[in-house]
């Protein structure tokens, strides 16, 4: 097992704040940190962004830049589709 620190939260199913508990634990220690989803969970990660720079504005969190994109996926029935994606990068002010 690796001790090093993963930057990245991939956004799924579990409550969104278990994922703003998860992001802010990194960003305890480290000086950013990205949130990724795709599909129909971009507006779960939307929102996680927006709980970390709006409740937490004292803290000193701020919302980065914004990547969005798509990729191509193979569906259950074997056809090839396009899922959209986005990353969010949350950092800490300095």
């Amino acid at each position: 097992m690796s001790t090093e620190q993963r930057d990245t939260v991939y956004i799924g199913k579990k409550p969104i704040m278990a994922y703003v508990t998860s992001t802010l634990i990194q960003l305890a220690t480290l000086p950013s940190v990205s949130i990724k989803a795709r599909g129909m969970t971009i507006g779960r990660a939307v929102d996680v962004a927006q709980i970390i720079s709006r409740k937490t504005e004292n803290a000193g969190y701020t919302i980065g830049e914004i990547r969005i994109g798509s990729e191509s996926l193979e569906s259950q029935d074997g056809r090839t589709r396009n899922v959209s994606t986005i990353e969010i990068e949350v950092k800490r002010n300095q």
